[in-house]
């Protein structure tokens, strides 16, 4: 049996650093073919930080967090969990490692047969520590997710939100410095969607636990992440700030994500109800430094008219920035010259048929 572990308090404490050096993890079917579903990642999530990866299926997404916790092996490269290398550890000592990494999963994985006191109390049981102390552990765990008196309920009586809670509070059980929540809020609805990511949020604010949130929704990123991996094809293709990559996406993958949850563009109904009323469509990135309002001010002394016909501005992590969509009607030389001024100091694209 495995050492008894203690059940101190939920108490603030150092988060997991972890490092991908080259990992890749290959696949081979029973024909021999070899699918790269992970393919020379490199990254580093500092402790207490909270890491969105976001992609399309077959991204190779959830394959990166089951080679962090063991799950699945690394074909390749290095990955570090504060300095140790993982990779190649034999089971024996990953089941050491794993008692310090908390998973919370999609569809809950809840036991049907256990109350929410139950399932949070199994992993408690499993490392041997003492009822009591299991069942101080419990009602802690239970009044720190807002589940105080559900602790007799069973999965079935509780809603989706209180479900992910109680798998948010199985997964603190044990006191992890590390969290991977794979698809966590993907089978809630919108609103309890922001309960829990406020949660995780305050679970990182408190304990300084580090994060590694798994997701194709990237409202998900810009509510929680501190930095954000974009993975396409098993490679991480785009990774920063969550205001780099929001406010100046450099791939394909990761504009068609942001464009999906800033809607600060027009899309194509609507680029071609606004061409239907003349003039030329201008869409110009904003930010402190784009330099637009003086440029706007210099093409009307120049006889330009210049209307916003759509747009939209975000703060995140205290900067902000958004797009705008102009109409200007004037002399042609007017507005290249607004064109090629603005240029100088930020991204401007016309809109054409």
């Amino acid at each position: 049996m495995s050492e008894p572990v203690s059940a101190p308090p939920i108490r603030p404490r150092t988060g997991t650093r972890i490092e991908f050096r080259n990992v890749t993890k290959v696949f081979t079917n029973q024909k021999k073919t070899e699918t790269r579903a992970v393919d020379g990642v490199t990254l580093t999530v500092e402790p207490g930080e909270i890491l969105g990866v976001i992609g399309y299926s077959g991204a190779g997404k959830s394959t990166l967090v089951r080679l962090i916790n063991g799950l699945d092996t690394t074909t390749s490269g290095q990955l570090l969990l504060d300095g140790t290398d993982v990779v190649g550890m034999p089971e024996s000592k990953l089941r050491t490692i794993r008692r310090g990494i908390g998973m919370i999963f999609q569809q809950f994985n809840l036991f049907r047969s256990r109350t929410a006191a139950g399932n949070i109390e199994y992993p408690l049981t499993l490392a041997g520590m003492p009822k009591a102390e299991r069942r101080k552990r419990v009602a802690e765990l239970l009044d720190f997710v807002g589940l105080a008196d559900k602790g007799r309920n069973y999965p079935e009586q509780l809603s989706g939100g209180q479900k992910q809670r109680v798998g948010i509070a199985r997964a603190l059980a044990t006191n992890p410095r590390l969290l991977l929540a794979d698809e966590a809020t993907s089978a809630l609805d919108p609103e309890t969607t922001h309960d829990v990511l406020n949660l995780l949020r305050e679970i990182n604010r408190e304990l300084g636990i580090t994060i590694v949130v798994i997701t194709h929704e990237m409202d998900v990123v810009r509510t929680i992440a501190d930095k954000v991996a974009v993975m396409e094809a098993g490679k991480v293709v785009e990774y920063g700030s969550v205001y780099e990559v929001f406010s100046a996406p450099r791939t394909n993958v990761a504009k068609r994500f942001v464009s999906s949850s800033l809607r600060n563009t027009p899309d194509v109904v609507e680029e071609e109800d606004l061409l239907a009323h003349g003039g030329r469509l201008f869409t110009i990135n904003l930010t402190e430094d784009s330099g637009f309002f003086s440029a706007a001010a210099a093409a009307r002394e120049e006889g330009l008219s210049i209307n916003i016909v759509h747009g939209g501005v975000t703060t995140l992590q205290r900067q902000s920035f958004g797009k705008m969509t102009v109409r200007l009607a004037g002399p042609d030389d007017a507005v290249e010259r607004f064109r090629t001024t603005l240029a100088r100091t930020t991204d401007i694209q016309e809109i054409t048929r």
